[in-house]
């Protein structure tokens, strides 16, 4: 079954090892959402053979989203996260916060 996900801080070094490991494991989604700064906005990256564009991360970027797996920075996550939870995301925080 797959799902609707989302890689919070999907261009740094943790968000890439998040896509390198869902690449190796197969992880099954059926959507997937990079999020990032405004300055990592509109990159392209390749996740499961296709590529992706990278998207600046909002309050609102987890419409539709069933799992968010966050690599951000504590405060990022400190920020947004809640925003994630009041979508109905679960969350996968590597983070202090």
């Amino acid at each position: 079954m797959g799902r609707n996900i989302a890689i919070l801080g999907a261009t740094g070094a943790v968000g890439t090892e998040f896509l390198r490991l869902m690449d190796e494991r197969s992880f099954p989604f059926d959507s997937i959402r990079l999020l990032a700064s405004a300055r990592s906005a509109g990159r392209e990256l390749e996740v499961a053979g296709r590529k992706h564009i990278v998207e600046e991360l909002t309050h609102d970027s987890f419409e539709d989203v069933d799992i968010v797996f966050s690599s951000a920075s504590g405060s990022i996550s400190k920020e947004f996260v809640p925003s994630a939870f009041r979508s109905g995301s679960v969350v996968i925080d590597n983070t202090s916060f």
